[in-house]
């Protein structure tokens, strides 16, 4: 899929390196000064788009930690006669829960925005974080540091596209911005959504999609004609060919990307994700006009 790396990493971000960032070396072993600091004197970051962290994740974190310790340190930087978080809540919050005392850290000097940049991209990079979570820390990080949607997108290696995509979700009321949170619906859902232009009927479309299990494009028939498309029957599939997921359930980078290929050359793709980390991308064309325009689409990628 046409993603960009999701930022450029911490490393780059706390001005250590210029290539790409690699997942396996977030040991963040340089630069700074690295101490042992006690829990008590670090406060959590401010600029945390997390909201929700799950209890059961923490809990076997902080088993590990009583077991091995903390091996990879916490980022923080000194506020006055205090340390406050950059990155590693997780960490911090299992510590915690195991009763450490002190933890490694590796102190920083970063200013506001830096700080803001780097735990989006932490979260970001875990790929859990929900949509009105990113939603909500894109608009923040705009509206405090006066930043366009272009800046931002280049600093987390995302396209413009995808931030403004989130951001829109804030127009939505509340109700359907909770739906999304709680994963009742998809972000998928919610975009589609945002067509329907009072807030009654955005609100009596959410529900019916909740009550009768719309798929993402049954929901978008129903916003453009008032009626869902049929769902139509799936052949069986083989045991090393079935999904886990329901279509409530599949991730919204893949959503997003159906949804944004769609609207830049009015075709309609679909990603079939199969069991591990296989799947299959589909673009079906049903003239000769449509197959010139994804001809010349992959022909100007090749080049």
């Amino acid at each position: 899929m046409n993603k960009k790396r999701l930022g450029r990493g911490l490393d780059a971000l706390l001005g250590r390196e210029e290539g790409g960032f690699e997942p396996s070396s977030w040991d963040l072993n340089s630069g700074g000064d690295l101490s042992q600091v006690s829990l008590d004197l670090i406060d959590t970051n401010p600029y945390q788009p997390r909201r929700h962290f799950d209890s059961n994740e923490i809990t076997a974190l902080a088993d590990s930690l009583r077991q091995h310790g903390m091996l990879q340190p916490v980022i923080v930087r000194a506020v006055g006669e205090r340390f406050q978080l950059i990155a590693g809540e997780r960490r911090l919050r299992a510590a915690k829960e195991a009763m450490l005392h002190e933890v490694p850290a590796r102190i920083m000097d970063l200013d506001d925005r830096r700080v803001c940049e780097i735990a989006m991209v932490e979260n970001l990079q875990r790929e859990d974080l929900g949509a009105i979570e990113k939603a909500t820390a894109f608009k923040s990080y705009l509206d405090q540091f006066e930043a366009t949607q272009d800046e931002l997108a280049e600093k987390l290696g995302l396209e413009r596209s995808t931030v403004s995509n989130f951001i829109r979700l804030l127009e939505l009321p509340e109700a359907i911005r909770n739906a999304v949170s709680e994963k009742k619906i998809t972000m998928g859902h919610a975009r589609a959504l945002l067509s329907l232009e009072t807030e009654e009927g955005k609100l009596a479309a959410m529900q019916r999609v909740i009550d009768e299990q719309l798929s993402v494009r049954q929901t978008e028939a129903l916003v453009a004609t008032g009626e869902p498309t049929p769902a139509k029957p799936r052949p069986k599939k083989s045991e090393s060919d079935e999904s886990n997921e329901s279509p409530a359930e599949r991730p919204e980078h893949v959503i997003l990307f159906e949804q944004t290929f769609h609207e830049r050359l009015g075709l309609a793709v679909q990603v079939k994700l199969k069991k591990g980390e296989s799947g299959q991308v589909i673009i079906p064309f049903k003239t000769a006009d449509e197959w010139e325009k994804l001809n010349a689409m992959l022909s100007s990628m090749a080049s």
